[in-house]
């Protein structure tokens, strides 16, 4: 569920987003993954919410600030939650890298 939400948020970007591991030749493109996944809330001693962590990385050999914009606004509005970001270059790819980590927060079916 939680891949298939930010993959469809991510879609307007018209650049190749992939869960894990990305083997095109794109210039720019994105990764991402669920770095934790946890009982947020509980009601009866059935969760009631899921919490899930996850880290959205840019990879880029052109300028990527505006996608990195984009990114963020695309998954707010999907309903995710931004804790934090890192800037950085991989110097054996010479590939700049940004990595975004999100939190959103899922309702469960308790009911069944």
């Amino acid at each position: 569920m939680i891949n298939k939400l930010i993959i469809d948020a991510l879609k307007p970007l018209n650049i190749p987003v992939a869960f894990q591991r990305y083997s095109g030749k794109a210039q720019i493109y994105i990764t991402f993954y669920e770095y934790l996944a946890t009982g947020e809330e509980y009601e009866d001693d059935e969760e009631a919410l899921t919490a899930h962590y996850i880290q959205v990385d840019l990879w880029s050999k052109v300028d990527y600030i505006d996608v990195v914009k984009t990114i963020k606004e695309l998954l707010l509005n999907a309903g995710f939650k931004r804790l934090n970001e890192i800037d950085l270059y991989e110097e054996d790819t010479k590939i700049y890298h940004k990595g975004l980590k999100f939190y959103y927060l899922e309702e469960c079916d308790i009911n069944g």
